[in-house]
């Protein structure tokens, strides 16, 4: 029921802001025909079954897409939905842009065959030449000699990996499906369910029962729709990056988009400062500042005619206020995220006591790697004493090293040509504000995926959030943005050679 209000929900604002869009004219019109122009547009409008699709599936990874580990029931709810998608798509999906997002294709489709090539058997002889096979090897006894065996040391759990793909994989065909239109929603679309996130965190923190049966959440936690606080401190962040998006699409004037834009940044601030994340408040900051780098040309362009005093008036205005909301949240005992951090004791800090122990695990097994989804079988065996606790170590809580942990040299290049492409769109991005800033949604998606890809880097450097689906869609959706198809989604001010004026 919450899936379809939500879905229902998200259709109609985004039929209004397309009709809206599409109803404009030129300066001779008269009133009587702008209104008729107008009306036909509302009334031609029809969102494309992919955009539909879309939208029912992130309502269903916003409810049951919060948690990483394999056994909970929102993992079945969401890879079920994927499943589905993938059918109907399949019977009645129009053709997909084959061009939309290649490398973001591209990648998924090595972590695919990674997954698969861990899973193959190997002939005995080859499978004992693989590093940190020998612990396994006496425990199969005199027949292990015999067996043929997966490269995966823990294959249930690399075959839990490569099924978790299909979430990644049905985001981005969904996206090559969409129109240049329906593409341009999406940001706005996105902070609507990190708005929903929000409300929800907010009414936990309220002290508020809601516990969800579809993630393994922690009873009376601020977490939203996740599992960790930290993987919900980054989707508030995220949604700092999508306001100036949503404010300025399609070079619209700031009018009651700026302050309630501002206003749900204000929000995201102050959830994540209740949500008791560490890490959150880093990249909360880092999102409020990127933010304003994606808007900046956006603000020149309302500034323009104005004073020049006002624009530093504004800037200096907004930096206060923010200022003024943490100090508030702090005095009132409010931010739990501060708090933690002056409680911290990193010497009693399990994640910094068992990295010497992941690493050793890591340098063992390379450059074969131990299998995706392994790390939680090998830390029990590799685990020392001082170490044992009642609950378990279930992540490095360091995504890089866990990658080459599981997939060993070739996940390691994967990694570095993933990072390189990041670092070579991202400038690439960037730079090109200087010919096409002037606010539009073509101009300001490659910045918003170099952006979010970002955040979800710095945040693997302390835990694992592109393991969940939700965080997963959004990563792919950043790719396809970086890749910038939508830069060429815009139209040039002249018309092509071929065409007269």
């Amino acid at each position: 029921m919450t899936v379809l209000f939500v879905t229902a929900f998200l259709v109609t604002g985004f039929s209004v802001t397309a009709f809206s869009v599409t109803a404009k004219s030129d300066i001779g019109i008269s009133m009587t025909s702008r209104s008729k122009v107008s009306f036909q547009a509302k009334v031609s409008f029809r969102p494309s079954l992919a955009f539909v699709m879309l939208v029912l599936f992130m309502g269903v990874l916003w409810l049951a897409g919060g948690a990483s580990r394999g056994e909970v029931p929102g993992q079945i709810v969401v890879r079920t939905a994927s499943w589905l998608v993938l059918i109907v798509m399949a019977v009645f999906g129009r053709r997909v842009d084959r061009s939309f997002a290649r490398p973001a294709w591209i990648f998924l489709a090595v972590a695919i065959a990674i997954a698969v090539l861990q899973l193959l058997p190997l002939p005995p002889a080859l499978w004992h030449m693989l590093p940190g096979r020998e612990i396994i090897a006496k425990a199969g006894g005199a027949d292990a000699v015999r067996l043929w065996q997966s490269w995966s040391l823990v294959p249930s759990e690399t075959l839990n990996a490569l099924a978790s793909l299909v979430v990644p994989f049905v985001v981005l065909l969904l996206a090559a499906a969409l129109t240049q239109k329906e593409r341009a929603w999406l940001p706005g679309m996105l902070l609507l369910f990190v708005i929903a996130s929000m409300l929800l965190g907010i009414f936990q923190f309220s002290g508020a029962f809601a516990d969800n049966p579809l993630i393994n959440d922690t009873p009376g936690a601020v977490g939203g729709t996740f599992a960790n606080r930290n993987h919900f401190a980054l989707f508030l962040a995220l949604g700092c990056l999508l306001v100036p998006v949503w404010t300025f699409r399609e070079g619209r004037q700031l009018r009651w988009r700026g302050p309630a834009g501002l206003g749900m940044m204000g929000l995201f601030t102050l959830t994540i400062l209740a949500c008791g994340s560490r890490a959150g408040m880093a990249l909360g900051a880092l999102a409020i500042l990127i933010a304003g780098l994606i808007a900046r040309h956006g603000l020149r362009r309302e500034f323009r005619r104005a004073p020049r005093w006002v624009p530093p008036v504004v800037v200096g205005g907004i930096i206060a206020l923010f200022a003024s909301l943490v100090l508030i949240s702090i005095v009132a005992d409010r931010a739990v995220s501060v708090q933690r951090s002056f409680a911290l004791d990193v010497g009693q800090d399990i994640r910094s006591r068992a990295l010497p122990t992941v690493l050793d695990m890591t340098r063992s097994v390379f450059p074969a790697g131990s299998g995706l989804g392994s790390f939680d079988a090998m830390f029990r065996i590799h685990e020392p004493v001082d170490l044992l606790k009642p609950t378990y170590f279930n992540h490095a809580h360091n995504d890089f090293i866990e990658i080459v942990l599981d997939a060993g040299l070739p996940g390691l290049l994967t990694l570095l040509a993933a990072l390189i492409w990041w670092g070579w769109a991202s400038t690439r991005a960037w730079r090109s504000t200087g010919k096409h800033g002037t606010g539009k949604s073509g101009a300001m998606l490659p910045m918003l995926g170099s952006a979010t890809l970002l955040l979800v880097l710095i945040a693997s450097i302390f835990d694992y959030p592109a393991r969940t689906p939700m965080i997963m869609a959004m990563v792919v959706l950043a790719a396809a943005w970086l890749s910038g198809h939508s830069d060429g989604d815009m139209e040039p001010a002249l018309p092509k050679a071929d065409h007269h004026l």
